[in-house]
């Protein structure tokens, strides 16, 4: 097996759909002798927030000199950006090993899907290699996910709102029961900015489990000082004059909560230095998230999909506006079949000069025609364009290099546009 034959095999699966549970990964796991349980785990969820993170939180532990594993999803580009130790992917020989190992163990009897299979890699992967900690981001939800087979030394769940509502309710309090799924008996929990419906939910299934919670703006807190400076009181620490390294004051908010885990980590035997902290946080990189990756004209992708994320983007695109008064806005947009398209849109309608829709290189993804009838009422002008490089091309045309172009609507379409720019193909896989 080749490495693009292993990666087609995987794509393969991709035709099992979504089935959440974990019978099936916990009997390969046994077959596997129980990969996951041969370095420290931490879990973090969340509907937006929570790969940001997970990049942190990884970051900041190889500073601190652990060898430590990260397990993130989707990827942009390339399948092995999921898999990382010390921050390098994992190499495409390990990949091929992997599918080659996992796919005789699974046999008939043990129907994998591609994230229960993927996952099953990671956790491999990460005993191959001997890792201290493993960061590990769920996929979706939180109590029937691919990951929730570990047994953690920390847990987080950044944020909540309505996404997935298919697959994990359509309020509020059930989707924070699903990522409540995660806590674990005696575990700490680490809660970003959470609705009060949801702080109660999930305060109730941390109390049944004895785990202790840890809640942005009452354990911890953050002083925003800047767009991306900050200062942060800790559950037992401070820090001063704290810089976040991702664009947009969210991801402040981010950070505390990767300081946070780290923080309750520490009682598992996981100290980490003062300036192992500022160093690691520094130094984090994660693509995908307001993320420049062009200028004249300025091109910005965010991989925002649902409501709350695109009020996120939409803070930062009027911010852009307060300080570029003379610039205008171009708007690429691109989003799944299954996602709230009208409110997604309407959020950033008023930042936004030039509206371009199109479509990623996936069949979940939405057509450009019918993306562009669904938004034609509430928009005078709406360009639709069937390739992302081709809408690219189009704002780039028609916007001068003063002006700001914004890629949105989903990780996918974020992934073509970066592989355009680098001239290469993404990776088929990134469901």
């Amino acid at each position: 097996m080749t490495y693009s034959s292993a990666v087609e095999y995987l794509y393969g699966l991709q035709k099992h759909g979504i089935k959440l549970g974990l019978h099936n990964i916990q009997a390969l796991l046994a077959r596997l002798d129980q990969p996951q349980r041969r370095y420290r785990a931490i879990h973090i969820a969340g509907t937006n927030g929570k790969g940001s993170t997970s990049a942190m939180t990884a970051s900041i532990l190889q500073a601190a000199h652990y060898r430590t594993g990260l397990y993130t999803s989707p990827h942009l580009i390339d399948f092995r950006e999921r898999i990382r130790v010390d921050g390098q992917l994992i190499p495409e020989h390990c990949v091929t090993e992997l599918v080659e190992r996992i796919r005789l163990l699974a046999a008939s009897d043990i129907p994998l899907t591609f994230f229960e299979f993927t996952s099953a890699m990671a956790f491999q992967y990460f005993a191959d290699c001997h890792v201290d900690v493993a960061v590990l981001e769920v996929g979706m939800g939180g109590r029937f996910d691919a990951t929730n087979v570990v047994d953690p030394v920390s847990t987080a769940i950044t944020t909540i709102s309505l996404d997935h509502e298919e697959y994990l309710g359509h309020t509020i309090e059930r989707i924070a029961f699903e990522k409540a799924g995660i806590v674990k008996p005696g575990i700490p929990v680490v809660l970003g900015r959470v609705a009060p419906a949801a702080i109660r939910l999930i305060d109730e299934i941390a109390g049944q489990q004895n785990a202790p919670t840890y809640r942005l703006g009452r354990e911890f807190t953050v002083t925003k000082k800047s767009a991306m400076v900050f200062d942060y009181e800790g559950i037992t620490t401070r820090y001063e004059n704290v810089i976040s390294p991702l664009q947009g004051t969210h991801q402040i908010d981010n950070a505390a909560c990767a300081l946070a885990v780290v923080e309750v980590a520490e009682a598992a035997k996981t100290p980490v230095a003062p300036e192992a902290v500022r160093e690691g946080l520094a130094s984090t990189r994660w693509e995908g998230r307001l993320e420049v990756v062009d200028r004249n004209p300025m091109i910005m992708v965010d991989g925002a999909h649902n409501p709350a994320a695109a009020s996120v983007l939409a803070e930062f695109v009027a911010e852009y506006r307060t300080s570029h008064p003379a610039s205008r806005v171009a708007l690429i947009l691109g989003m799944m079949r299954d996602k709230a398209h009208r409110p997604f849109f309407t959020i950033l309608q008023p930042y936004i000069d030039e509206l371009i829709v199109t479509q990623a290189d996936i069949p979940r993804a939405v057509p450009a025609s019918q993306l562009s009838a669904e938004l034609s009422d509430l928009i005078p002008s709406i360009r639709p364009v069937s390739t992302p490089g081709d809408a690219l091309l189009l704002a780039r045309r028609l916007m001068t290099p003063a002006d700001l172009i914004c890629v949105t609507g989903s990780l996918m379409l974020v992934g073509d546009i970066k592989a355009f720019l680098r001239g290469c193909t993404p990776s088929p896989v990134r469901g």
